[in-house]
Order: structure tokens, then sequence, then C-alpha cells
């Protein structure tokens, strides 16, 4: 609740920009408190940030901490809801039963935090401060991150707090009916006709003054002796010293151009072709299970983000430790995706390996995505409707040459897919009998993230 709400908030008011959301609310995030930098296993993702309970004064040598001067200004005064509304229905007409099947799922956050007021460090100052001083070389934090080439030390230079008791207010739905009718021919089933199930929750949560929501850094950059400088300019990255060089590029991870255009986008998913492959070619039972059960995660993003983070555990061979913030049900799927997997690789390690990477692959574009593509996605996510789905993805990457059939896809699968790909920033048009997928100006890695989704799912769900 509490991270969806102020991701909510970073996108509405700096997407794109530095700001950075707070993903817990226990996280105690002040100015020069330390914070961990990990890149990531895809060059797209987003690095993950981890607040440390250090603050830069605790790492410096020496008796005399440097005191900040901080600025404070009003930020904006803020208030959203977010929501979807998904249903659908299946009338079935079998030889001695007719059977109608419906549900409908709605969900709604709201977010009050009201008047908010942005705490900013004076860099003149602070890079006045801090020159000359020195990083303790052997502080155990320096000595755990040193030894992990992906992270990066970073400090909290401004942050968004705010100044008064707000809240979070989740309100979920979700409820289906059943009727039917079958022939008197069977005495050996019952059925309850035109049966209901509804479930209800509304969950507040009461954020306290002074809470910070969102913030921005400023990357260290730390020589072999402790010596150490802000990147205080825009692309400036930090790291450690290694022989001679400061080490800031993650090993193994691509910087791959951004697919602006098809013949990109079409390289970029040929790269990851032998992944897709890998998931068509597991089991049907393993591929059904996976499907519904991610397919079922997908109702909240948080929980997609905790799925990514129990695959990489499992491809380090730690122990998987669940967010303790995912409701129990949540934890429940997770867990059954882990047990098939671990069910389907256990006999090689190589073979675990390359499953782990796939669906990592997966749940990786999925994170991704923007929060309004995942509703409509898991409402697609049938065999039919994804088959249709990667044929658009053939078209929107050069690959697919006529045009999709408009008879693939009926006028309420064709919308809810026209906002999917719009929300991607990739075009749909019908002319005539054919549906056509172009990618818009300027479109960023969204494209690709879609694409890489779909033609997963749809990996999972071929016969």
């Amino acid at each position: 609740m509490f991270t969806t709400a102020t991701k909510n908030f970073v996108e509405e008011v700096d997407d794109g920009g530095l700001l950075i959301p707070v993903s817990h609310l226990n996280d105690s995030i002040a100015v020069l408190t330390v914070v961990v930098k990990r890149k990531r296993f895809w060059f797209w993702q987003k690095p993950k940030y981890l607040p440390t309970d250090f603050t830069l004064n605790d790492l410096l040598t020496g008796d005399t901490p440097i005191t900040p001067v901080v600025l404070e200004t009003d930020f904006i005064k803020y208030s959203g809801t977010f929501g979807d509304n998904i249903e659908g229905n299946v009338n079935a007409k079998l030889v001695k039963a007719n059977v109608s099947i419906g549900g409908k799922d709605s969900s709604k956050l709201q977010s009050s935090f009201g008047s908010l007021k942005k705490e900013e460090v004076e860099v003149q100052k602070l890079l006045r401060d801090s020159k000359d001083r020195v990083v303790d070389m052997s502080h155990s934090l320096i000595q755990q991150i040193k030894e992990k080439q992906k992270q990066v030390l970073c400090i909290v230079k401004e942050r968004i707090v705010t100044t008064q008791p707000c809240s979070v207010i989740e309100e979920v739905q979700q409820g289906g009916q059943c009727g039917g009718s079958l022939s008197p021919k069977i005495s050996k089933v019952a059925l309850m006709e035109n049966g209901k199930l509804s479930k209800d929750s509304n969950v507040t949560m009461e954020i306290p003054t002074h809470t910070t929501i969102a913030y921005s850094l400023i990357e260290l950059e730390i020589k072999q002796d402790g010596h150490f400088g802000l990147c205080v300019m825009s692309g400036t990255t930090g790291g450690f010293e290694v022989d001679g060089h400061v080490e800031k590029q993650l090993p193994g991870v691509s910087a791959a151009p951004e697919a602006s255009e098809s013949h990109l986008l079409q390289q970029e998913l040929q790269k990851l072709e032998d992944h897709f492959l890998l998931l068509s070619a597991l089991p049907p039972s393993t591929r059904s299970s996976l499907l519904q059960h991610i397919t079922e995660l997908m109702q909240d993003p948080a929980a997609i983000g905790a799925l990514q983070n129990a695959l990489e555990q499992m491809y380090q061979d730690k122990k998987t430790n669940l967010d303790a913030g995912l409701i129990e049900s949540q934890q429940q799927k997770i867990q059954a995706i882990l047990e098939v997997l671990q069910q389907q690789s256990s006999a090689e390690d190589s073979a675990r390996t390359s499953i782990l990477t796939a669906l990592h692959l997966t749940t990786s574009a999925l994170e991704e995505m923007s929060e309004d593509c995942l509703p409509v996605l898991r409402k697609c996510s049938n065999p039919a409707t994804l088959q249709a789905l990667e044929l658009l993805v053939q078209c929107a990457s050069g690959n697919s040459k006529p045009a999709l059939s408009s008879a693939a896809l009926p006028d309420d699968v064709y919308e809810r897919a026209e906002h999917l790909f719009a929300s991607s920033n990739v075009s749909l048009s019908r002319g005539g009998d054919v549906v056509q997928a172009e990618i818009r100006k300027e479109p960023g890695k969204r494209p690709l993230f879609l694409c890489i989704a779909i033609k997963s799912l749809a990996s999972l769900a071929h016969d």
C-alpha cells in the first residue's frame, strides 16, 4: 500500500526525474543518510536503493562531524486516487448443461499526503566541509559494499516530508457469480444456481508527521585511501577505486540503446529469444501453473517485485525470505511459484539457472510496466488473447507482414489491446481487415517492457 502510494506520487510529480519513492514506512531517511545503490541484472532495470542505519558522519574518520545547512521550502499539496475495474462474463452451452460465470474486480488506492515540504542540503557548503575528509575504509559497511562491485554508496541530499498526519486508503472489491441449469439425467452433480461470492476489504494506513515519502541522492566516488568526492553533476556516477580507476559499470550488463525504432526493438527481442524458447519448452503442467500464479500476482505490483527478489535469492543459492509486508495470499502464491521451479529444476544446476533467469526476465519486464498496464494485461492473459498480442508484438517490431487480421481481435479484445499498447507508447490502428502496430516517436523503453512481458506470458501459454 505505502510502496504503491509513494511510487504513484513520484510518477505524478517527478516522472523520469531524480526523486526516489520510499519503499517502506519504517525506513528512517534523513539528509546525509547513507543509501546503497545496487545495480541490477538487466540493463533496463532501475537500480534498487537500500537505506542503511548510518549517516555520512558515521563513515568518516575524525571527531568533527559535518553539519550541513538544510534549506526548507514548501513543496506541494498532494492527494491522488488510483484504481481499476475489471469485469468479465462467460456463457457456455454444453451437451447437458448451460453455465454462466461472471466476475468483477475493482480496487482503489487513495493517497492524501496533504501539504508537503522539501528539505535540501546546501551542496556548496557540503562540498567545502567534505573536502579533505576521509572515509574509514575499515568500517563494516564499507567492507561489505567493496566485496560487491555492483553496489555504490550514496547520501541523501534532498527529501520530501509530510507536515501533518495523513492517510493512505485501499479499497478492494472482488465478486463472482455462477448460474446454471443441468439436465435431469445427471444425478451425481449439484450446482447452486445464481450463486454469488464476494470479498471486500477496506484498509486505512495513518501516516505520521515528518514521514519521508521521497528523496534524491548524491553518489560517492571513493578512492583506495579513503578520500572521496561528491558526484554533483548530472550523469556522473560513483563507485570504489579499483586498481587505479573507479569501478562504476556493472559487469555483464549491456548498456544497449533504447528501442526507439522497430528494428532496434527487434534486435533486443532477438537477443532474448532463447529465454522465451526455454519457457515454451517447459512441461505443459508447469507452464500452466506458472502462468496462473503470475497472472494472479499481477493484481499487485508490489507482489511482482517480491517475486523477483525471491528469484534473485534462489539464483544466488540463498534462502528465500519473502517481504513481511505481503499479505498471506500473496506469500502463498509466490511460494507456489518457487515450489514449481524447485521441482522442475532440481535435476541440473545449469537448467535451474536458465529457468530462473528466464522467469526473472518475465518479472523484471512486468515490474517496469506502468500501473495501469498490469490490470489490462492480466485480463488478457488467456492463451487465445496472448497469441493475438504476440502477433501484434511481431508487427510492432517489424517482424510480421502482412499485419494482423482484424478477426483475431474481437472488439472487446481490441479495446483492451489498444489501451495496453498505448500505455506503452505503441499505437494500434484498424484499416479494413487488418490491425497494425506502430511505435511512437521517442518511446523510451516501454515498448520493450511490454513486448518482453507479452512474449514471456505467451511462451507459457503455448500449446
